[in-house]
């Protein structure tokens, strides 16, 4: 069976709207011979001659009649469809998004996006899920609206990306720490014991690597998974974890933090969605508000910062 031609239902609802031949060509901009042709096919395809001669005009039959309404309607769901989205009204806006994120961002970001979303959007709600892996599947089929992370040679060519913030590791201890006081040395710092903070279970990271060139080693007692465990340890001892700044903004609430005394990669957190939201107003308005919050955010905790 072979597929209808759409156009055809434009032409016809011109045709039925103005009983016309030549009529109904001055309303699509043809000629008078091509809407004609028009017709012809319109009569071939659906086996009704449609409109009929009646004196010096044309007439619609019982057909015609009964595809009127329904014609018109097609018709104008497909015009509202193909055209440009209207304003994006916040305040009458009733959505879910769906974020994924890496540990730290809620608890970094995620009260002030909620407040700024509340009253800009009062409908709009947040869900925050875990992210624990770098599959794009929850993207493509859309039960991840957003996501957060940082893009690498593993990261979809597909998805749309764009740079949230930079962020830099930093060393953490307690308060009262003996780390708290003096300056800081590559000694110092690898004479103390440490927590490693490693998803995939490794033994050893980038600050090691840099020790060693410096002919250093550190002391690792315990690796764990995620900042947040390895700041609760470092918080009721005297172990020594080194995090992301930006990352672990309120996490670190309380304890003491240094600038590390061997050199490290920066790393970019990016903001990560399919494109088939790329235009989405919505959408575009939650990644503005994202963006918004991340850089307010920034220059706050970096002023904390160097005020300890």
């Amino acid at each position: 069976m072979s597929t209808p031609d759409l156009n055809l239902l434009v032409t016809l609802n011109a045709l039925l709207a103005e009983g016309s031949v030549a009529r109904a060509a001055r309303r699509l901009r043809l000629s008078p011979s091509a809407m004609s042709r028009a017709l012809a096919r319109l009569r071939e395809t659906t086996g009704d001659p449609l409109l009929v001669r009646a004196g010096r005009g044309l007439v619609p039959t019982p057909r015609a009649l009964e595809l009127r309404e329904r014609v018109g309607q097609l018709v104008e769901e497909a015009e509202a469809a193909l055209r440009p989205s209207e304003t994006l009204n916040l305040k009458q806006l009733a959505r879910t998004f769906t974020l994924r994120v890496r540990e730290g961002f809620v608890e970094n970001f995620g009260a002030e996006l909620i407040t700024r979303i509340a009253e800009q959007a009062p409908g709009v709600r947040l869900y925050f899920t875990q992210k624990l892996d770098k599959d794009s599947t929850p993207l493509r089929d859309g039960t991840i609206d957003l996501e957060t992370g940082v893009v690498g040679d593993d990261t979809s060519p597909e998805l749309r990306t764009q740079a949230l913030f930079h962020d830099r590791f930093i060393g953490v201890v307690r308060r009262g720490h003996p780390l708290s006081e003096g300056p800081m040395t590559p000694e110092r710092y690898a004479a103390g014991q440490h927590i490693l903070v490693s998803r995939r279970g490794l033994r050893k990271g980038q600050i090691d690597e840099t020790l060693e060139r410096l002919g250093r080693e550190r002391q690792i007692v315990t690796i764990v998974g995620s900042f947040s465990a390895a700041l609760a340890l470092a918080r009721a001892s005297d172990l020594i974890v080194s995090v992301p700044e930006r990352y672990t903004g309120n996490l670190r609430a309380g304890m003491h933090s240094f600038t590390l005394p061997v050199p490290t990669s920066d790393v970019t957190i990016s903001l990560l969605w399919h494109p088939r939201l790329d235009a989405d107003p919505a959408h575009r308005w939650l990644r503005s508000c994202i963006r918004d919050v991340c850089g307010e955010r920034r220059s706050d905790l970096s002023a904390r910062f160097e005020a300890g």
